[in-house]
């Protein structure tokens, strides 16, 4: 196992009983992935959130990061953090990490939830990581960048219902920078390809799908669910942005799944 762990610095640990790992999404952290519904996954659960190299508190490292680096860094996590049996929720690109942690550590996951994500990214969603990373370059304008992400991660409806004040808001919000390591995680947009990995996995795995997500669109979901040997998927009603627009319908399909499985 490749450790990126300099210490537990950058690990959120909450809660009692079984063990629930998190894997936030590219340019985010654990809190802005899964903020609104980590008190609700703790009620329920111990809940490991490692932030990335590059997130949170963690450094931004000196060499590029890879996909099995990521799964060893969330699973290490949790083992450093005394548990070593656990589901994995995936957000985003964290899908991809949880799937590929399933297979190269079957002996600790029991279940997977994979919200928002892919298996390998299509035409369309490189597009939009292409543009992503060539507004958030040195010397771009940070608005731009911010009316760019708040349209590809806000649901339509959601967006469409929110003021000029609440708009202004979130545009400072991402304004104010993305984490240091964001470009070496959207980096790894260019190389990620799970695909093969589905059919290993042989815990239980629900999908979940926004249908209104801009920025990964439900057929990722549908590709991941046909990929994966008896997994179940469920929709939501809402963007890219979940944990913000859909927390508690969120909060409930993760508990309600692992319950049922016993994962």
């Amino acid at each position: 196992m490749t450790s990126l762990l300099p210490s537990q610095k950058s690990v959120t640990v909450r809660g009692s009983g079984p063990g629930l790992l998190l894997a936030h999404g590219a340019g985010s952290d654990v809190e802005d992935s899964y903020g609104p519904i980590l008190e609700s996954l703790a009620g329920r659960r111990t809940v490991i959130g490692p932030d990335y190299p590059g997130s949170g508190n963690n450094p931004l490292l000196d060499h590029p990061l890879s996909l099995d680096q990521l799964a060893d860094h969330i699973v290490e996590s949790a083992m450093q953090s005394g548990v070593h049996s656990f589901a994995i929720s995936g957000f985003s690109m964290g899908v991809s990490v949880a799937v590929r942690a399933a297979v190269r550590h079957p002996e600790q996951v029991t279940a997977l939830v994979l919200s928002a994500g892919f298996a390998r990214p299509n035409a369309r969603l490189k597009l939009v990581i292409d543009t992503w990373r060539a507004l958030g370059a040195p010397g771009g304008d940070s608005r731009v960048l911010a009316s760019y992400l708040s349209l590809v991660v806000g649901g339509t409806r959601w967006l469409d219902e929110r003021s000029h004040e609440e708009i202004e808001e979130q545009l400072e919000l991402f304004s104010a920078g993305m984490p240091p390591g964001t470009d070496a995680q959207l980096a790894l947009f260019d190389d990620i390809d799970v695909r093969a990995d589905l059919a290993r996995i042989a815990v239980p795995a629900l999908v979940v799908s926004p249908l209104g997500d801009l920025l990964i669109t439900p057929v990722h979901s549908r590709e991941l669910a046909d990929g994966i040997p008896g997994a179940r998927l469920a929709t939501l009603d809402c963007g890219h942005a979940i944990a913000a627009e859909r927390p508690a319908e969120w909060a409930e399909l993760i508990t309600e799944f692992l319950a049922a499985v016993g994962g």
